[in-house]
């Protein structure tokens, strides 16, 4: 086993020992994901729905009907190994727990998709000098949601959610390059300056994870985001989805190289 298949294992260990904080910075060099499982019949929606929407939803893993092990980190427990869980209900949240096992018992045909998450990518501007501001400050990334309409698919619709953060203005064009090379989790920025342009009033509260930490020249940079299928989710109003909680996700053993082009 290789020094970062280890750094994987040993950060899903320590998840399913009962760590709960966010997941950025954790695992560095390692690939995260975002979850949404889902009823087999709803699965080709989904699916659907991922490939006509690639930058928020990009696929790096489907599972067979009740599958919980993901092949990008053999070992795994996709019910016990993230952080927090939220579930989901004729698209209302009812309820987040740290350990999914029940629900997954009570639905034992869940297609479970794992999605790209930006967290990957985060080691690459951090190698390039460029401030994590979230990681800073100890806080959760902030997400919104937009007014961009995702493209429809079957039974699935909603708008896009996007991450935020600040980077100062003078790295900007540097961020962009950087994350431009990492399409399989998200890639280049959706957007860069005026929030209002997408439909976000206030950054500082956001729909998702924690209010952001602005310095004095910082430009808001925004990133598709995988949270949009939870969005998508609740206004399909979706009988039943289990999701990773914003900001908790998946740590995988893939060195985040195999996704960089």
């Amino acid at each position: 086993m290789s020094a970062k298949s280890t750094a994987g294992a040993e950060a899903r260990a320590r998840i399913r020992a009962g760590a709960s904080e966010p997941t950025s910075g954790m695992a560095p060099g390692l690939v995260q994901a975002n979850l949404i499982s889902v009823p087999a019949d709803w699965a080709f929606d989904v699916l659907l729905f991922t490939q006509r929407n690639p930058k928020p939803c990009p696929v790096i893993d489907v599972l067979e009907p009740g599958q919980v092990e993901s092949g990008l980190a053999p070992g795994s427990d996709l019910r016990t190994d993230i952080p927090g869980y939220r579930i989901w209900e004729n698209g209302q949240l009812t309820g987040e727990v740290t350990d999914a096992t029940h629900a997954w018992e009570e639905h034992p045909n869940l297609v479970s998709f794992l999605i790209g998450c930006s967290f990957t990518f985060e080691n690459g501007l951090t190698e390039a000098g460029i401030p994590i501001r979230h990681q800073d400050a100890g806080r959760n990334v902030p997400m919104y949601r937009t007014s961009t309409a995702c493209a429809p698919a079957g039974r699935i619709s909603g708008d896009m959610v996007v991450s935020m953060r600040p980077i100062p203005a003078a790295q900007v064009a540097e961020a962009v390059r950087i994350t431009d090379r990492f399409p399989a989790v998200h890639g280049a920025p959706v957007h860069i300056g005026e929030p209002a342009q997408i439909g976000i009033t206030d950054l500082s509260t956001p729909d998702f994870g924690d209010a952001p930490a602005i310095a004095d020249g910082d430009i808001p940079v925004f990133w598709a985001c995988g949270v949009t299928p939870q969005a998508a989710v609740q206004a399909s109003g979706v009988p039943f989805a289990i999701t990773h909680s914003p900001g908790k996700m998946f740590i995988t053993d893939e060195p985040e190289d195999t996704y960089r082009r």
